[in-house]
């Protein structure tokens, strides 16, 4: 464990005990995305050197996060 991630932790230990659980609940789900994004990202390259990679119409996907976002 690092120094950082020590004084951190100490410094959470500090807390009342719903404020440990509730960052270390968000600690958690932080890593499970991060599992999750690595995973994802492990999958597409496997994918790319398989060779089943497609161009993407960059305006395409611009136009879809713009639409995705503007719902939220």
């Amino acid at each position: 464990m690092t120094k950082l991630f020590e004084q951190a932790a100490a410094e959470v230990a500090k807390l009342p005990e719903p404020e440990q659980d509730r960052i270390g609940q968000e600690l958690i789900a932080h890593l499970e995305k991060l599992r999750r994004l690595r995973s994802d990202i492990d999958d597409g390259l496997r994918s790319l050197d398989a060779g089943e990679g497609r161009e993407l119409d960059i305006e395409e996907v611009i136009a879809r996060g713009r639409l995705r976002n503007a719902k939220r």
